[in-house]
């Protein structure tokens, strides 16, 4: 059975910083492209970061210079680290885990920025 369990998210002041983790089970994670997305109340999922397989990484725009994704392949776990954030940032945050043929969303973690 897969499982992506995000944990980190909270309450942050703005310029304050996070870090959210994913932790999978049950898929060959070195083989997974994983990613982070968030979804605003009102407002369609979107895309923040990526790490392809690779090892690769992208970000969003609204993010880059700001948010770094990494992973420990040994813990089969994905980070998002979250500096300088803002209200806008405030959202549930989900990790996803894909490749071509699987893709696996995380129950999300909510991380609230208050001005």
């Amino acid at each position: 059975q897969v499982q992506l369990v995000e944990s980190g998210g909270g309450l942050v002041q703005a310029g304050g910083s996070l870090r959210l983790s994913c932790a999978a089970s049950g898929i060959s994670f070195s083989m997974y492209a994983m990613g982070w997305y968030r979804q605003a109340p009102g407002k369609e999922r979107e895309w923040v970061a990526r790490m392809a397989s690779s090892g690769t990484t992208d970000y969003a725009d609204s993010v880059k210079g700001r948010f770094t994704i990494s992973s420990d392949n040994a813990k089969n776990t994905v980070y998002l680290q979250m500096n300088s954030l803002k209200p806008e940032d405030t959202a549930v945050y989900y990790c996803n885990a894909r490749t071509f043929s699987r893709n696996y969303w995380g129950q999300g973690t909510q991380v609230t920025v208050s001005s």
